[in-house]
């Protein structure tokens, strides 16, 4: 977690149509500074000055001089529009916790901040800006993740307008403060709300689009180093290499499994398995045969799932939408996020293969059939019993991910008198797959002490380049298994060695 911010020499402009999930990621966790590029502030400007005009004319205009919701026939009058945007962000804030991170809130507002700028949500210039002076400072709302249909991400992201207003509570500095304390320690004044702001600030997807763009660069992370891992596993059992060779590949190239077996054929550069590529085994078991097939199923998801939300993170989602060019205000449903959110139903179900795999890979790594080493992967069959309980971890861990991967975005409830009638529980799709990924950092963890083990065992093998990092990243944090201990502490080693991105880093190295 973020404590405090520090804004670096190079900021990252924002224009509303090129923001990627690896910038915000940036943004989010390493804290990079951001900047309103000046052609998307001169499409904020033009299109506030049409609100007001069609405010003066007053033309019926959901959210504007018409309540929202069920209270759409409610007319707001022109005395009345700072009031009610003021009451619609305090009775919209009905999120509940477990409250966001510090990256997490950052990914939010970042999220939301983009998709204003296409300049579709007519909001006041000022109010986009403070997404940017919260950002830049530091200033962090506390932000509950629960609670929102998902059908934009009403009931959570009204906690960042609270803030904006001087309501509520946030973090700076790596202090928990009330929000009007905070703005005036940065000098900044709370905001006066104009119309539609409000709507603007409460109705977008941007909680889940934030946390979808967290979750997929963790994804991404997490299928890099499932391929060395395998890679190392295949070299732990003598594993047969003829369904890594190229041209079995280039007959079915799917962008995925070319992807996956070029970076395993890569962290088995220099090996000794290619040197001795006529094994005792014509056709190993399924899940070393065809996991380059397998993660590149995942690869494809992942890369579908992305494509999908920085489409969305690149475009208006507002409701009502100003159409600038055709001077009117249009109400619409591009709050929907059901077209990207399935990408994130896919990508669960792509995860749970590959999870099943590794599963797999790992108890026949402590089968003597297999490997031709000790059962369990003991150093002393007669002193010790090695790795039999692990076993158990995986198998548990996969049948939370075989529940998470069960479809959520059709659940859902016909409210507000009838009127909202579909949703999409986009952030808890988005949450599940987190959950998902963080299990299978586990049991890709487990997966590898197997395989260091073994390769201990056998002693008689040359790594590859890459391989020979990863298992150096290992033995550096969990030494070899010669007596029975207490195995908790090796895997929650091994797990940090993951999620921290060390073992990638040393394989990437070469």
């Amino acid at each position: 977690m973020l404590e405090h911010v520090e804004v670096v020499s190079d900021p990252l402009v924002l224009d509303g149509r090129s923001l990627t999930v690896e910038q915000l990621y940036e943004v989010a966790v390493n804290g990079r500074a951001i900047r309103i590029d000046e052609t998307a502030r001169h499409r904020l400007e033009a299109s506030r000055k049409l609100v007001f005009e069609l405010a003066e004319q007053d033309i019926p205009i959901y959210g504007l001089n018409r309540g929202v919701g069920w209270n759409k026939d409610k007319v707001i009058g022109k005395t009345f529009f700072e009031r009610f945007n003021r009451n619609l962000i305090l009775s919209h804030s009905a999120g509940v916790g477990p409250y966001a991170s510090v990256a997490e809130t950052r990914a939010v507002m970042l999220a939301r901040l983009n998709t204003l700028l296409p300049g579709r949500s007519g909001i006041e210039p000022a109010v986009a800006e403070r997404y940017a002076e919260f950002l830049n400072q530091g200033i962090h709302p506390k932000l509950p993740l629960r609670g929102s249909v998902g059908a934009a991400d009403i009931t959570t992201i009204s906690h960042i307008g609270l803030a904006m207003i001087g309501e509520g509570e946030v973090e700076w500095s790596g202090k928990r403060l009330a929000a009007d304390e905070a703005l005036r320690q940065t000098g900044l004044a709370p905001l006066a709300l104009g119309p539609k702001d409000g709507l603007a600030i409460v109705s977008s997807n941007a909680l889940s689009a934030g946390l979808g763009a967290l979750a997929l660069q963790e994804c991404q992370a997490l299928l890099e180093t499932a391929d060395v891992v395998y890679a190392l596993s295949l070299e732990a059992i003598r594993g047969n290499i003829s369904p890594l060779e190229e041209g079995v590949h280039r007959v079915r190239p799917y962008p995925g499994q070319l992807r996956s077996v070029n970076r395993v054929r890569a962290a088995l550069l220099g090996s000794s398995l290619w040197e001795n590529a006529s094994t005792e085994s014509l056709q190993d078991p399924l899940s070393f045969r065809d996991a380059c097939q397998i993660h590149g199923a995942a690869y494809d998801a992942l890369g579908y799932a992305k494509g999908q939300l920085e489409l969305h993170l690149n475009s208006s989602e507002d409701n009502p939408c100003v159409l600038l060019e055709e001077r009117k205000i249009i109400s619409c449903a591009n709050f929907d996020p059901v077209s990207w959110i399935l990408g994130f139903e896919m990508l669960g179900s792509a995860l749970h293969h590959l999870s099943k795999s590794a599963c797999y890979r790992t108890i026949k790594l402590g089968t003597p059939a297999f490997t031709g080493l000790t059962r369990f992967l003991t150093a002393d069959e007669e002193r010790s019993i090695g790795y039999c309980t692990a076993q158990k971890t995986i198998t548990s861990l996969d049948a939370e991910i075989r529940h998470l991967i069960n479809p959520a975005s059709t659940d859902y409830y016909s409210l507000a008198g009838d009127i909202e009638d579909h949703a999409a529980n986009a952030p808890y799709v988005v949450i599940k797959t987190r959950e998902i990924i963080d299990r299978l950092r586990y049991i890709i963890a487990i997966e590898a002490l197997h395989a260091v083990q073994a390769i201990d065992l056998r002693g008689d093998l040359r790594l590859g380049r890459r391989t020979g990092a990863v298992y150096r990243a290992i033995r550096d944090e969990i030494p070899f298994l010669a007596a029975d201990r207490d195995l908790s502490v090796d895997i929650d080693r091994a797990y940090h060695v993951i999620k921290e991105g060390r073992l990638l880093k040393g394989a990437e190295a070469w």
